[in-house]
């Protein structure tokens, strides 16, 4: 039975290299057209060639204390299967536009594909609006296809594209920034 509790300190084993990673078959390919009248950005799905793995580094002291910190705040969850963690949504909190700036979230390899991702979801946004917030924001990634569809999922909705938000070559890179928003009742 999983259970969704608040989070108040972020437990050693959050953030194991097995959750830092993802795999996708496809991507949406950023493309930009602009002129003094109109400027249009947009995203088109496409199937790749090989699958993308993406792994992300570890978190470095500097960033799980600044996590630790999030934690701290209240607003953040984690779903436990008994005494273990299996998922994670770190939140920040963000008053001055009563936002919740979602910075991870993540369901053990172990335990996916069983609504976990879901349900923490749920949870999240009835805290999030309990608490005063309007909207839960995140960022992920153009490559990271199966996240955004389970954010879609969720609610959220893409509203913005970052096209040099990584580097000054996101887009040449392959790589643009997507935001998701889920507004709150």
């Amino acid at each position: 039975m999983i259970e969704i509790r608040s989070l108040t300190e972020l437990p050693s084993e959050a953030l194991s290299q097995d959750d830092t990673r993802y795999t996708s078959t496809e991507k949406y390919v950023a493309h930009k057209t602009e002129d003094s009248q109109r400027t249009v950005i947009s995203l088109e799905l496409t199937p790749l060639d090989a699958p993308y793995i993406k792994q992300y580094p570890s978190k470095d002291d500097e960033e799980m204390q600044r996590y630790q910190q999030y934690a701290r705040e209240g607003h953040s969850l984690g779903a436990y299967d008994g005494d273990t963690l299996v998922g994670l949504a770190l939140t920040e909190a963000r008053w001055w536009n009563r936002t919740l700036w979602l910075w991870e979230f993540y369901v053990a390899a172990t335990h996916r594909r069983q609504g976990i991702g879901l349900q923490l979801m749920k949870a999240l946004a009835e805290k999030a609006r309990q608490a005063g917030f309007r909207v839960i924001t995140l960022e992920t990634q153009n490559t990271n296809v199966p996240a955004i569809a389970f954010y879609r999922s969720a609610g959220f909705e893409i509203e913005s594209i970052d096209l040099s938000f990584y580097t000054n070559h996101d887009v040449i890179d392959g790589e643009v920034a997507i935001f998701m928003k889920r507004k709150l009742g």
